[in-house]
């Protein structure tokens, strides 16, 4: 069975930072592209980062400079690191994993395991 288990989020101010974290397991981790994806209400889903198997990155153009995806394939998890944030980062973040093995994949529909999601929520 396959699991992905974000960590808790929470509130931060602002320009503040956070670093989330996904822990799965079922799955041969190191063999996955692993994504991150965001939702706030009344929004569509919205493609944030994803790391490939060989830790190459790319980033939604939202985020791009101001958000760090990375993983550590020892400990089967992979993290996003969440600096200069902004009101409108507010959102469940969502971690997903998905088999293709080469090229970027920014669609949904791409992955196959998702995680419950987190909710990161930034006051201005």
């Amino acid at each position: 069975q396959v699991q992905l288990v974000e960590s808790e989020g929470g509130l931060v101010q602002a320009g503040g930072s956070l670093r989330l974290s996904c822990a799965a397991s079922g799955l041969t981790f190191s063999t996955y592209a692993m994504g991150w994806f965001r939702q706030a209400p009344g929004k569509e889903r919205e493609f944030v980062a994803v790391i490939s198997r060989p830790g190459y990155a790319y980033y939604g153009d939202s985020v791009k400079g101001r958000f760090t995806i990375s993983r550590d394939n020892a400990k089967n998890t992979v993290f996003l690191q969440m600096n200069s944030l902004k009101s409108e980062d507010t959102a469940v973040y969502s971690c997903a994993a998905g088999s293709f093995g080469f090229g970027y994949r920014d669609s949904p529909r791409d992955y196959d395991y998702w995680g419950q999601g987190t909710q990161v929520t930034v006051s201005s």
